[in-house]
Parts: structure tokens; sequence; C-alpha cells
């Protein structure tokens, strides 16, 4: 494995070494992988929950949409631009994961190794039971990155949260960052029966913002179709999108025989200032 992993504990910051199925460090702090491949690095201070980030119920509806193909458009945008800004990159991390889908839409292509890390132990379990060639890192990206200094050609960032100067540590000096957010109008057909209103939600200008200073922006790019869905999507999408389904929710969905909705997302590749 070419990407050096560090150790998280606070004032550490020594490198990784395996053995077996445990991680340590010269300090002797140590970890051990579990027995689907992922790795748990999450600190007790970087938690807010016992179970912080998505619940398993989240996981596994995300997992379902994966499998009908619901991002499979969003992924095609995303490879493109990285063929683009990147060509020949080998080492990629998807930060925010989930359960794991975009890295198997590239585990593949042969030459590369994949990393992923999001908040959730139940998505990281779903992602490196499905991917064992890759590795699935249980952290908190708000707060830190367990990767050496210039370990990824490429990170990705899908519909999960931004640390500017935590991706300008790990990238590379000629690599690339892919932000994806959902447009304006994504499921907004959705969110009009759920919610009452069609309101469009605009996340770009936070995006830019946020990684505006350390960065420069190469290119944009929307990512648009139409899909029916029947009543089961329609309910992982909410449950998916909103971490929940509420009784009010889960009746207007029931109440539903189906629905076309509006599935869009905007995509911003970064290179280094």
């Amino acid at each position: 494995m070419r990407v050096v992993l560090k150790c998280p504990v606070r004032g550490c910051g020594q490198a990784l070494s395996r053995e077996a199925s445990r991680w340590a460090c010269a300090r002797r702090h140590s970890f051990d992988q579990r027995r689907s491949g992922a790795l748990n690095l999450l600190q007790p201070q970087d938690r807010r929950s016992r179970r912080p980030g998505d619940s398993r119920e989240a996981a596994q509806a995300r997992r379902r949409l994966a499998r009908s193909g619901h991002d499979r458009s969003l992924h095609e945008a995303l490879a493109e631009m990285m063929a683009k800004w990147c060509p020949a990159f080998t080492t990629l991390l998807d930060v925010g994961c989930g359960e794991g889908s975009f890295v198997r839409f590239l585990e593949s292509r042969h030459g590369l190794e994949l990393h992923g890390t999001d908040l959730s132990a139940i998505s990281t379990e779903l992602a490196a039971r499905a991917s064992p060639g890759a590795l699935f890192v249980v952290a908190n990206a708000d707060r830190f990155l367990p990767y050496a200094d210039q370990s990824f050609e490429v990170v990705t960032s899908i519909n999960a949260r931004v640390h500017p100067s935590e991706f300008e540590r790990i990238i590379t000096k000629t690599g690339i960052v892919l932000v994806a957010v959902p447009g304006p109008d994504d499921l907004i057909e959705l969110r009009e029966r759920i919610q009452g209103g069609r309101v469009e939600k605009n996340r770009a200008a936070r995006i830019l913002d946020s990684l505006a200073d350390p960065f420069v922006l190469k290119e944009t790019r929307a990512v648009r179709e139409k899909r029916d869905l029947h009543v089961a999507e329609l309910k992982d999408l909410l449950v998916a999108t909103y971490r929940g389904l509420r009784r009010s929710e889960h009746e207007a969905v029931t109440a539903l025989t189906g629905l076309n909705v509006t599935m869009s997302h905007e995509i911003f590749a970064f290179a280094r200032g």
C-alpha cells in the first residue's frame, strides 16, 4: 500500500504500520482492523454521539439505491472529470464515502489504490465487505483525515462535508479535488409532496467560498436527469437524504403510486492554487 496512515491519537500523528489485522505507530498506539476490513480510527473526542453518522437504516437505503443505479450518471461524470484533470492518477480517497458505492464503481479499474472514510462505522462496515480491495476508515473528516501529507492524487466529496485545509494537506501538488453537491432542483418534486413547497436550494456558493482560498476552480459540471421512481425507492430517498422517515412523510409517500423525480448534481473540480 502506497498511502501512509497517521495515528489519530491527539498529539501523535506518527505513521501507522500494519501487522496482520493490527495497525500501530512507533508510540505503541494500536488499532485492530475488523473482520469486515474496516479500520476504526475515530477518537472519543471526535464523536458527538455513541453512534455518529448514518444509521443502519440510512446506510442500507443508500445501498439499495446504489444497486438500482441511482447515482450512476453522477459517478460516470466524476470519472470523466478525473480522466480529464488527472489522467494518470493511482490513489483516490472518497471523503464521506457512505456505504462505498463510488469506490465500488471504480474498483474494476486496474492499478488504483482506493480509500474511503466516513463518520459512520455501520456504513464503512458495509463498504469494506463489498470492496475488500479498498481500505475504509472510520474518522471525522471535520476534524482530521488520518493520512500522510500529499497521499492522494484525487480526493472526492460526494454529498458530504469539505475540510479545505485537510484536503490541501493530503492532496498531491498536481492532484485534483472533486466536490459534488445536490443541484438546486434535486428531488424537487418529492420535496414538494413532502414539505409542501417547491423551494430550490443553492449549495454551490458555500462550496466555492470555502475552497476558493487554497484551491483554484478548474471546471463546473451539471448532471441532471428525471426518473420514474416507485414507492420503495421514494422511501429510500427520504431515509437516505433526511436520515429518517417521519410518520407524516411515510403516509405522504405511501399514498403515491410512483413519481417522476428530478435528480441533479453540480460537480466542482479544484486544483492547488
